[in-house]
Order: structure tokens, then C-alpha cells, then sequence
């Protein structure tokens, strides 16, 4: 059987929280600093959620005003987080073949701010002209249609909406993509923008959502600790250019990493409960397809929302692939919050600072669970680059992904 084509990163672009390129991003992550804080009172009226990791947005830096103004909140995170991955991989869109080019993208809820606005008009004001754009702002495909529309690129395209997995299925999915040498480079990734009152009030019914850390708002999101008690909604994107490797060091490209394992299973047993042995399938599967031995894994980019079943699950399945505390674990969650359908692009973007030779950590996790058996890291620590690292993303639906990305 011929080798498998090698999956080259060369580009990274973030819109977080905790900052605005990926720069910003891993600075942060390395100072534990919280993106999370207390909602405006404005938005959290009657909603029930107290906090998320929301992000001071002007998007006039990047985008025209007429530009900006056609697209919903989720749009633009996306839009500009491919920007400064183009720009930051040195791939010359010019002078390429946009034909072999193509968008993998990843959201739950699409424009959530644009439908807010349409019921808030149509059923709060009782104005039913609708904006003419409404739709097109809408649709779940619109934040990658509009990568795809800002950057020219005609290759295959795809949109994921699987809840918090969706954006590690772009990226994995793009990845099988180039490796079966359908596309030469494809940029993939994922964008969340649902931080509006009704979005808020939904979450808030499923009884998951943490309420305000009295001392420290930042420190709401516990991943781990016996005191956690529930996730926090975040906002934001991350963006990825792909490339064969031949494409990319056909142009003596820098490479991030390679990814090379992508997990994908069903747990088909409960839409919202966690299941350990379709977790422990798609660890398995992302680091068959990636031909390594679980031993070769430095660090994971846990699931780890903070909430009390879901922990303990991911624990028993990191667990048993890898034996109790023989990798580095840690939830990047507890300082940027749950993007949803972008958490595994955003952490996938985490994932690649310890081969900077920092491992990020779980913040606020001072009293670690004894049902976590893991080996948690509570504060950022300096390492030998690991030759590869795996970031999870387990869904609402029973949707497991798992990434394995190794070393350059």
C-alpha cells in the first residue's frame, strides 16, 4: 500500500477571547490569563448566565464598513482569522491554482446574531419586514462561504455542524481531503458567535452553565476540580491553511505541524450524556490512521468543559488509552470558554504551543477531582517539544473527534 500523503499546517490565524492572532493566543494561555468576566447586564437580563469569554470587537481594523456590515458577527471572526492564516503561511493566492484550493468550515449555530435581530424586530417591535439579508447572514454555511468568497477559492468546500465537534471534523475531514490529493491546500477551521440573549436563555435551560465565581469572575470555568459546576459560552475563531506536503515544500513553506490522525465516531447512545467507550474509539482511531503508539503523545487538549459527568468521562477514556497520568492533559476551556462549534479549531491552536516547548494549563484548578485521574497541569510548564500532541472534541449528539498533529 502506498504511504499516506503527509498533512502539512503552515499557517494559523485566531480571533479569541484571550486575543486577536495567534500570538496573543499563546501568550495568554502561557500567563493563565481568563478571557471569561461577567455579562453586561443588558445581555444577561433574564437570561440566567452570568458569564462567558466574550471579545471587544471592532472589526473596522480588518473589514470595510460596508464589508463588515454584511456580515454577522461569526462571519467576520471567520473571515479574519483566514486572513491572517493566509497571510502568516507565505502562500502566494495570487499566483496559485484557486481551483485546487478549497474551505473546510465549522460552526453550530451560524449568524446568531442576525436571527436575534430578525425576532427581536419581527416579534419584539412587530415589524415584519425582515432585513433583506437576513438569510444569506444567517445560514450556517455563510461564515466559510465568506472565507471561500473574501479569498477567491474554488476548490472542494465543505461545512460541518455537528455542535462542539464541528470544527475538528473540518479539520479532519479537509485533512483525508488533500492526503487523497483531491485539493492541494484547503483552509479549514471554525467560528462561534451565539453570545445573545435567546442563545443564552436556551443554554441556560439545559442546567449546565456555570454561574459567577463570587471572588473571581475569571475563574468560573474549573475543568477537573471537585468544586466546577458547569461550562461558560465563549466567542471567537481559528483558522488553518492545509497543504500537502509536497505542495508546501514545493514552496519552501515553514510548517507548524503535521496533521496526521483524525478520529471520528458516534456514540449513538444519549444525545447529551457522555459515552467512554465512543471517546475511547475515536482516541484510537485518530492515532491508528496517524501510525504512532499512544506513547508518542506529549500533551492532549482535553475536551474538559468543567461540567460533572463530562470530566469524569473523558478522564476513564484518556485513561485507559494512555494509563493514569502518563500524558499531560489540561483544558484550555477554563480561560477561553466553550466556542462550540469553533472549540476545536480554537484549541487545536492551543494544541500547537508546546511545540514551542510550552504546555499550556488548566487554570483555577486547585482541587482536582479524585474521579479525574489524569495528569493535570495547573500551570504552564516549559518541555522538551513533544513529537506529537492530540486535541478532543466530544459533541452534544454523540459526536466524538479527536486530531493527532506531530512535530515538524
Amino acid at each position: 500500500m502506498a504511504a499516506r500523503r503527509r498533512v502539512a499546517i503552515t499557517g494559523a490565524g485566531v480571533v479569541s477571547p484571550l486575543g486577536q492572532t495567534l500570538e496573543a493566543f499563546h501568550s495568554a494561555l502561557e500567563a493563565a490569563r481568563s478571557g471569561i468576566g461577567r455579562l453586561p447586564e443588558t445581555l444577561a437580563r433574564n437570561t440566567g448566565v452570568q458569564v462567558a469569554a466574550s471579545i471587544d470587537w471592532d472589526p473596522s481594523p480588518h473589514l470595510a464598513g460596508g464589508e463588515a456590515a454584511n456580515l454577522d458577527r461569526v462571519a467576520q471572526f471567520a473571515v479574519v482569522a483566514a486572513l491572517q492564516a493566509v497571510k502568516g503561511s507565505g502562500v502566494d493566492l495570487a499566483g496559485a491554482n484557486r481551483d485546487r484550493i478549497g474551505v473546510y468550515w465549522g460552526t453550530g449555530m451560524g449568524g446568531a446574531t442576525t436571527l436575534e435581530a430578525a425576532y427581536e424586530r419581527v416579534y419584539g417591535k412587530g415589524d415584519w419586514r425582515a432585513r433583506p439579508l437576513t438569510v444569506v447572514m444567517a445560514m450556517n454555511n455563510a461564515a466559510g462561504s465568506n472565507v471561500a468568497l473574501k479569498l477567491g477559492l474554488r476548490g472542494p468546500f465543505a461545512n460541518f455542524s455537528t455542535a462542539c465537534s464541528s470544527s475538528a471534523m473540518a479539520l479532519g475531514e479537509a485533512m483525508r481531503t488533500i492526503a487523497a490529493g483531491r485539493a492541494d491546500a484547503i483552509i479549514a477551521g471554525g467560528a462561534e458567535a451565539l453570545l445573545v440573549p435567546g442563545t443564552l436563555s436556551a443554554w441556560n435551560a439545559l442546567r449546565t452553565m456555570a454561574p459567577a465565581d463570587d471572588a473571581d469572575a475569571g475563574a468560573s470555568c474549573r475543568p477537573f476540580d471537585k468544586r466546577r459546576a458547569g461550562l461558560v459560552l465563549g466567542e471567537g475563531a481559528a483558522a488553518f491553511v492545509l497543504e500537502s506536503e509536497a505542495h508546501a515544500s514545493a514552496r519552501g513553506a515553514k510548517v507548524l505541524g503535521y496533521l496526521s490522525g483524525y478520529g471520528n465516531t458516534c456514540d449513538a447512545s444519549h444525545l447529551s450524556r457522555p459515552d467512554r467507550a465512543g471517546q475511547v474509539r475515536a482516541i484510537r482511531e485518530a492515532l491508528e490512521e496517524s501510525g504512532l503508539e499512544p506513547q508518542a503523545i506529549g500533551y492532549v487538549n482535553a475536551h474538559g468543559t468543567g461540567t460533572s459527568v463530562g470530566d469524569v468521562v473523558e478522564c476513564e477514556a484518556l485513561s485507559e488509552v494512555f494509563g493514569p497520568s502518563a500524558v499531560r492533559v489540561s483544558s484550555t476551556k477554563s480561560m477561553h470558554g466553550h466556542l462550540l462549534g469553533g472549540a476545536g479549531a480554537l484549541e487545536m491552536a492551543a494544541a500547537l504551543l508546546p511545540f514551542q516547548g510550552i504546555v499550556p494549563p488548566t487554570a483555577h484548578l486547585e482541587q482536582p477531582d479524585p474521579a479525574c485521574t489524569v495528569r493535570h497541569v495547573t500551570r504552564a510548564v516549559k518541555v522538551e517539544p513533544p513529537g506529537a500532541v492530540m486535541s478532543n472534541s466530544f459533541a452534544f449528539g454523540g459526536s466524538n473527534v479527536v486530531l493527532v498533529v506531530e512535530r515538524a
